[in-house]
């Protein structure tokens, strides 16, 4: 069968029998597909996520924090993310390709160890005041490193934990719970540092690791399966993924239509200049904050209704939709002059915004081999990570040029016309289903 067009099934020798399933009526049909929680691997792994997911963002609050409270630059914390994305970027590919030769569980026993020890390291030399940043950018470097290869491996175990028909709904709990974290964690960062400071905060996040290296003890072993073939993870497997991509369609399109959505338009490089002009009679702080916050609250009731995901069978025109709808909501946000009308807009682009992470990281799971599943998962770690940061440049230098609200609104709108061009163009992913 050509995955171009249709789904196939991916092993799921180690979600263990599946229950009988029956139909779910009423407002149960529209609340979040809880079924993979019965899985005890998943729910595990799951579990763990709830808090690493709020500890990861202790840590992406308080390096920064600590890099301007040293430099007062904000143009240091910028240089650091670039430090930061370089190996993440390198070691996501190369992990990619480690995932499919390795037995997974053991490539995140010793990933999820060495974040941990930066963690540790992290609060090391905050509580020893060295106050140095190429000190910091080293350790977030490495820190950027481990978790390239720690990605792919978790991303693509999901496939072996739960079966084909609920990989959507596991895409749903999990997305959601990041997303949850992207709003909780910086919230706690902000309330924690006057409390108990900085250093600790990093600390935290080492503590909260320890309970994921709990969760992957206790997973089955992953290894390749009986099928693959014994190879090496070197640069003709990271190639071989490219051209695996290549030849299917429905992959590359996947990837591309985050692309679009991100890079035209995710506009959160204007938030701190819409804030100050043009939504300052709200209070500026209050302004920065709710445009920060919109699209992840969003996000996470888009999660908590996605009850209907298990349902949908046409993954590609939900990713489709789910583009244009992110193009259009962007559109309205740059064309509001309330900040309330703003913060809809941008929670609706955040429904948006799950729906596509849900279906793309469903077709990646079921269109791929399990042998390509790692180095797949890498490249999506890529994408997921380097688009936003593209679309930090070009929105801020649209921005400067035009204007922020056009800035904002033509992105939004240029994301709704290439999405449909490329759709119109290119049938494979309008033709996928499960």
């Amino acid at each position: 069968m050509d995955t171009s067009e249709s789904g196939t099934a991916p092993e799921a020798e180690e979600a263990g029998p599946r229950p009988r399933d029956r139909p779910r009526r009423g407002w149960r049909g529209w609340a979040m597909d809880t079924r993979p929680l019965r899985r005890p691997a998943y729910r595990r792994l799951w579990s763990s996520t709830i808090v690493t997911a709020v500890g990861s963002q202790l840590t992406a609050v308080a390096v920064p924090k600590q890099i301007y409270d040293i430099t007062g630059s904000s143009a240091w914390v910028g240089y650091a993310s670039l430090a930061g994305l370089v190996p993440m970027v390198l070691f996501a590919l190369w992990g990619g390709a480690v995932a499919d030769t390795v037995d997974r569980r053991k490539l995140l026993l010793i990933t999820n160890s060495g974040i941990a020890v930066k963690s540790v390291l992290f609060w090391l030399q905050a509580v020893a005041g060295l106050d140095s940043v190429a000190v910091l950018m080293v350790l977030l470097a490495t820190q950027q490193a481990f978790f390239g290869l720690n990605a792919p491996a978790r991303n693509a175990s999901i496939a072996r934990l739960v079966p084909a028909d609920e990989l959507a709904a596991a895409n749903a709990l999990g997305s959601t719970v990041m997303q949850t974290g992207l709003v909780a964690g910086p919230l706690f960062a902000g309330a924690l540092i006057p409390v108990i400071g900085l250093p600790e905060l990093y600390l935290l996040d080492a503590v909260a690791l320890s309970v994921t290296l709990w969760a992957v003890v206790r997973l089955p072993a992953l290894p390749p399966l009986a099928s693959a073939t014994a190879r090496r993870a070197g640069l003709r497997e990271i190639v071989e993924g490219f051209r695996y991509i290549s030849r299917h369609k429905v992959l590359l399109l996947s990837f591309l239509a985050d692309v679009i959505a991100m890079v035209f338009g995710m506009p959160r490089a204007l938030f701190p200049q819409l804030a100050a002009e043009t939504y300052a009679p709200y209070g500026e702080g209050l302004a920065l904050g709710l445009l920060f916050a919109a699209i992840p609250i969003g996000a996470v009731l888009g999660g908590l209704f996605s009850g209907t995901f298990s349902r949908a069978r046409r993954h590609g025109w939900m990713v489709i939709g789910a583009v244009v709808a992110w193009g259009a909501a962007i559109a309205g946000f740059g064309l509001s002059g309330s900040l309330w009308l703003a913060v809809v807009f941008l929670a609706c682009a955040g429904i948006a915004d799950m729906v596509s992470m849900v279906f793309r990281g469903a077709i990646l799971l079921s269109a791929a081999t399990d042998e390509m599943r790692g180095r797949m998962q890498g490249v999506f770690t890529v994408v997921v990570a380097g688009g936003p940061r593209l679309a930090d440049a070009l929105h801020g230098t649209a921005g400067a040029a035009f204007g922020p609200r056009t800035a904002v609104a033509g992105g939004g709108l240029l994301v709704v016309a290439v999405m449909l061009g490329l759709a119109a163009a290119v049938p494979a992913l309008r033709r996928y289903r499960v």
